[in-house]
């Protein structure tokens, strides 16, 4: 008899999750209150059902218990229902078999003034998740083949980095850069902080070891133009020097790199004597800097109401230039005016105390009394001192923030993933998936998602290329079961209008030769669009079927589907 045919031994395992749900209700009346529900024959209670504990308990219940639907009522499905299906995997129930009840977002954090309430909120969640478990139905994963090799997109460090890395590894791996040369923002940076090496030292080396792969090729002056199919089978569509090539992928990388922020209308900004840190890079690489009196202002053009974010490398970059013109003229006067400093770690805030020791002056200014901006002198109001400094300069450098490129909106809509606010890319979760994208087989390392340093951005093009390496390691891969599909009893009801072709968001709807609704389910994420549009309710959802949902809502108002 198969898992659909069997009658229902439903397991609820409830989690007080700390204090994050227990502190707020009490779990264990909710384990109790579990076991009046229909099919319901075994409840227990967890401090942390994620925990190694927790997760034995549920495995223990399922063998003592011949469980076979599962609920978890915790935290959020988003973060730990991975974790749960393969638990209950793990000891032969079906992972569609498993229901997780949210009990901590959806009700103990949203409702902590009202505990009484919260707690018979908890028990309708309950009671609701069991309904549906009832009705839950053994679903299969779809297994595609998975082809061994990977496109990087963008050539900087971090481009560079996760090519290099892909290619050690064996996968024959493309790496695409739209300059005519490799190295990103790197090629223009005169030294790194915080151990000062010379950037062109360990853009040789990349350049180096990336020109030296068999299985590594480098596509210069190139833009890719069409994204295709699905992880593991991308179909990319490349142009480079004027010419059409045409790859097949199995992972795709983001490493874009961000733009930088021209300051104009910014402190009387005029790219000679008012210049930005970039352009100190610049002079600095040609031994071009004749100034004695250095002023540097930061925070220019972000945190403010037009770019909120701060921009995360501005502080070590301004610290890393002034010790540089320090060192190259120990007379010179080297003064940074700042609202903030974030120097994260030790290394970063030794590195600050030395720019002190070598005579660096730093002056903190409020944004409601900004620096102003003089023939020859600036004005800054010293709010420890009470009163208004005058410092003369010769060269007035603007820390301006790294920005995100104009066209990655064109690039987030080719592989469908998201741009949060500010138009950087947005990873599937900023702590538990942070290197990848909601949408299956694409990754993200570097500045492409935030502004970040040259150490970071080595460890992220590290860290991406290992998420990508554990899809195309394997000759196939496993993708979610919980799909739409047309079956062919409710075939009749399709009218052809094609809404859904419409409005599904991962192009996964189309008409086949015989003008029919086809739905290539590898493409499918189960989102419910097309189910939600369809005219004449022809088209159904894996694990969201009407029956399902329609038992949640009749037992909430205490009835039986």
């Amino acid at each position: 008899m198969s898992d659909k045919e069997e009658e229902p031994r439903i397991g609820v395992f409830v989690c007080s999750c700390g204090s994050n749900i227990g502190g707020l209700i009490d779990v264990k009346a909710l384990a109790e209150y579990s076991k009046t529900l229909p099919n319901v024959v075994f409840t227990e209670d967890n401090l942390y059902t994620c925990s190694e504990t927790g997760l034995a308990q549920i495995k223990n219940g399922i063998k003592d218990h011949n469980l076979n639907r599962v609920i978890v009522a915790s935290c959020t499905p988003r973060t730990h229902e991975p974790l749960f299906r393969d638990c209950v995997k793990k000891e032969g129930v079906n992972e569609y078999l498993f229901n997780f009840v949210n009990i901590r977002d959806q009700n103990t954090w949203c409702h902590q003034k009202y505990p009484q309430e919260a707690f018979e909120k908890a028990k309708d969640l309950i009671r609701m998740g069991v309904a549906k478990a009832a009705k839950l139905e053994a679903l299969d994963n779809i297994i595609v083949d998975a082809t061994p090799t990977a496109l990087v997109i963008g050539g900087g460090v971090s481009g560079m980095t996760a090519a290099l890395s892909l290619a050690n590894q064996g996968f024959e791996t493309h790496l695409v850069e739209r300059e005519n040369e490799l190295g990103g923002r790197l090629k223009t940076l005169h030294k790194l902080f915080p151990n000062d090496q010379k950037a062109q030292l360990l853009l040789d080396n990349l350049k180096k070891n990336v020109g030296s792969k068999e299985n590594l090729k480098i596509h210069t002056s190139a833009q890719v133009k069409n994204i295709e199919g699905f992880v593991g089978n991308f179909e990319v569509s490349v142009e480079e020097n004027g010419n059409n090539i045409n790859l097949t992928i199995g992972v795709i990388l983001v490493a874009v790199g961000t733009s930088l922020f021209t300051p104009t209308g910014y402190f009387g900004y005029d790219g000679k004597i008012r210049i930005t840190q970039h352009e100190l890079e610049s002079k600095l690489n040609n031994n071009d800097v004749k100034a004695k009196d250095i002023v540097m202002i930061q925070c220019v053009g972000s945190r403010n109401d037009e770019r909120v974010y701060c921009s995360s490398v501005c502080c070590m970059t301004a610290l890393k230039n002034a010790l540089v013109l320090k060192e190259n003229n120990p007379k010179s006067n080297v003064s940074i005016l700042f609202r903030d400093l974030y120097t994260p770690g030790t290394h970063y805030e030794d590195y600050y105390r030395r720019a002190r020791e070598e005579g660096v002056v730093f002056i903190e200014y409020s944004p409601e009394k900004e620096p102003s901006v003089e023939e020859n002198q600036i004005k800054v109001y010293n709010q420890y001192l009470g009163e208004e400094l005058l410092i003369p300069y010769d060269l007035c450098v603007l820390s301006t923030p790294l920005v995100s490129n104009n066209d990655n909106k064109a690039l987030a809509q080719m592989i469908k993933v998201p741009l949060e606010e500010n138009g950087f890319f947005l990873e599937a979760h900023v702590k538990l998936r942070p290197m990848d994208f909601a949408t299956a087989g694409v990754f993200i390392c570097g500045s492409a998602k935030w502004p970040v340093d040259i150490t970071e951005s080595i460890s992220q093009g590290y860290a991406a290329a290992a998420r990508a390496s554990t899809i195309i390691s394997h000759d196939t891969i496993e993708v979610e079961g919980a799909t739409s599909f047309l079956p062919d009893y409710n075939k009749s009801l399709c009218t052809g209008c094609e809404v859904c072709i419409k409005v599904c968001p991962y192009n996964a709807i189309s008409k086949n030769e015989e003008d029919e609704i086809v739905i290539t389910q590898v493409l499918c994420k189960g989102c419910g669009v097309c189910g939600a549009t369809c005219t004449n309710h022809a088209i159904i959802i894996r694990h969201f079927t009407d029956q399902q949902i329609l038992s949640e809502i009749y037992a909430y108002g205490g009835k039986e589907v």
